[in-house]
Formats: C-alpha cells, sequence, structure tokens
C-alpha cells in the first residue's frame, strides 16, 4: 500500500474472523498472512510507524503485565497510540493483587472502565485463554510463561518477508502455505523455555519454511522431531544452510538448574561471532527477538553488523501490534452488526 493512501482505504480481510490474539498454534496459514500483510500496510501507511492515522480514536487499550517488560509493553502502548487510541498501564507492582485480588477480579475491573482490548503478559501458560473466556473485551497475549508470544513471532516473520521475500506474498493469489517454501530458518539457543520460540515454529511452518531448532540438548528435545521440525545440537554444522538465524536468549529466570557448565562454553558452541558468520551464506539474515546478551548468543560485530536486523524486528513489532488491534476491533465491530458468532 502506498504511503499516501487514506486509512478509510485500508480493508478488512474476510478470512480474519476472531476477536482474540492468544496464539499462533492454532491459527491457519491464511489468518496468519492476514496479519502481516494489514501490519505491512499499516507500517506504510504511519510512514515507519512514526505518524498517527485515526483507525481506532475513541477505543482504550489495557496492558496488564504480571512480568518485568520493556519492548512488548511500550510497543503495545505505542501501536494503540500511533492508531489513536488511549492506554491504561497496569503493573502488579503495587496493585490490588498484593492485597490478596485475584488475576481475574483484577482483570475485570480494568475491563468495566471502558477499555476494548486486554493485553496481558503473565508466567502461568494459559492465562491469556483464561481471560479470553472471563471478559467481553479482546484479549491479546505477550506472553503466557514458556508458552506463545505471537506478537513476537509475527514481527519476525514480517521482517523475513521484508527483506528474504519479493512483494507477491502482498497479493491476494498468493498461496499462504507456500511464502516461505524453500527457505531455512534456525531457531538456536534456549527452545525449553522461549516462548518465542514456540511461536515461530507454529508459524513459519504453517508458512511453508524448514525449521531448525538448534541447542544444547539440555534445552532441545529430540521430540521436537515427532512434530515435524530438524532438531541439530551443534550450530557449526547447520550455519552453511541457513537463510535465518534467529538467536535466542538463554533465560536464566525461568531455569530450576544450570542446563549447560558455563556461559562461556556455551558462547563457544552456540554464540554467532565473526567466524561463524563467514561460514554462513552471504545474504544470511541475523535477528534476535531481545533483550540480547553480547557475547552469549551474539558478538557486538554480528548484533551491529550489515546481516543484523534486530532494530528493525523493534519497529516491526509496532506494525504487528497495529495491525493486530485494528482486526480484532474491527472483527468485534463487523459482529456486532452480523448474526454470526466469531470465532
Amino acid at each position: 500500500m502506498d504511503a499516501s493512501l487514506s486509512p478509510d482505504q485500508l480493508s478488512f480481510p474476510a478470512v480474519w474472523r476472531h476477536r482474540h490474539l492468544l496464539d499462533l498454534e492454532r491459527l491457519s496459514a491464511a489468518e496468519i498472512l492476514a496479519i502481516l500483510r494489514t501490519a505491512d500496510e499499516l507500517k506504510a501507511m504511519t510512514e515507519g510507524c512514526r505518524r498517527k492515522v485515526p483507525l481506532l480514536t475513541g477505543k482504550t487499550c489495557a496492558n496488564l503485565f504480571f512480568e518485568n517488560s520493556t519492548r512488548t509493553r511500550n510497543s503495545f502502548s505505542l501501536a494503540a497510540k500511533r492508531l489513536g487510541a488511549d492506554t491504561v498501564e497496569f503493573s502488579s507492582s503495587g496493585s490490588s493483587v498484593a492485597k490478596g485480588e485475584t488475576f481475574v477480579d483484577t482483570a475485570k475491573t480494568i475491563e468495566a472502565m471502558g477499555v476494548d482490548w486486554v493485553v496481558t503478559r503473565h508466567s502461568t501458560p494459559g492465562t491469556p485463554h483464561l481471560l479470553a473466556r472471563e471478559l467481553k473485551c479482546s484479549v491479546l497475549n505477550a506472553g503466557d510463561g514458556p508458552h506463545e508470544h505471537p506478537t513476537q513471532g509475527l514481527l519476525d516473520m514480517l521482517t523475513i518477508l521484508q527483506h528474504r521475500i519479493g512483494s507477491d506474498w502482498k497479493h491476494e493469489a498468493a498461496d499462504p502455505e507456500k511464502v516461505f517454501a524453500g527457505m531455512t530458518v534456525a531457531l538456536v539457543g534456549d527452545i525449553a523455555h522461549s516462548r518465542t520460540a514456540r511461536s515461530n515454529l507454529w508459524g513459519l511452518r504453517k508458512l511453508g519454511a524448514h525449521v531448525i531448532i538448534c541447542g544444547p540438548p539440555t534445552l532441545v528435545s529430540p521430540r521436537w522431531e515427532e512434530l515435524g521440525f530438524e532438531v541439530a545440537h551443534r550450530l557449526d554444522e547447520i550455519v552453511h544452510r541457513c537463510d535465518v538465524l534467529n538467536l535466542l536468549r538463554i533465560q536464566f529466570e525461568r531455569q530450576k538448574a544450570r542446563p549447560f557448565p558455563s556461559v562461556y562454553e556455551y558462547a563457544a558452541l552456540y554464540a554467532m561471532n565473526g567466524q561463524r558468520l563467514r561460514l554462513a551464506k552471504p545474504d544470511i539474515l541475523i535477528m534476535a527477538p531481545g533483550p540480547i546478551n553480547r557475547g552469549v548468543e551474539i558478538t557486538p560485530e554480528v548484533a551491529d553488523g550489515p546481516h543484523s536486523v534486530i532494530l528493525e524486528q523493534v519497529t516491526n513489532g509496532i506494525a504487528v501490534r497495529m495491525a493486530s488491534l485494528w482486526l480484532l476491533a474491527n472483527a468485534k465491530a463487523n459482529a456486532d452488526a452480523s448474526t454470526e458468532p466469531l470465532a
């Protein structure tokens, strides 16, 4: 979409009929691609996610975060504001939760203030799904324990599309299940505790990519092979085959025991450095969901080098979250005017 087009020319995809965004595992390839196309259009319309457009004026987004967040919380807030919506920021520290109020009662209290979306992050898997059953407003999952982080998976896929795929994926005639056909993407690191990994795994495979899961045996179960993914335990053996490397942070805060002898050993085997970059394809794309640990998952020369799109992922996070908010709001509005139920 040309940046000069007006907001009322943004078309709503007929395939989208959800009022919640809880995970990517249960979305179809067509539904995932609809979000990505909308995000790409909104990114252009807002001139790189910098200009405001009045698509959601009068609506309110509440961020209910029960875990720490910098990128995701601020990204959702900016996404809402770029489209003209207001935001409510909630932090469990110092809230009524500390006085014994339940998670659901807190969410219902916030909803009673007139919010249209609740964006939630919680350490317990399935928490957003619980809220979706209890609330009348739309619920977006900003990360539920090690389960999923759908908007992170979406923004990663949008970044790959914009850098490695031409414009064909933007056309309605494109086959959603073949968008990434022929592409090899490796997720490297702490797969066992990563919600980002799970959202990427489901999304990438639905769109046709070959996905390699790479990391220490203590963090990468061989049972992933039963679900159709390739498993590797040595980065040096696969790096030359990869079109994209997504380097995942070691999540020490979720681990009950150290999964490898030392950080130094992990970096020696799995960190993307200049030496490994020279073994890779000339146009390899280097990604990381952040926060990055320089010298552990990635060295500074790679993180700041020409193959890295880490900061562009952050910008695309705003685009994907603008698209998610807009799609959920319009799906609900369309359903209110229809007799057919929403998913």
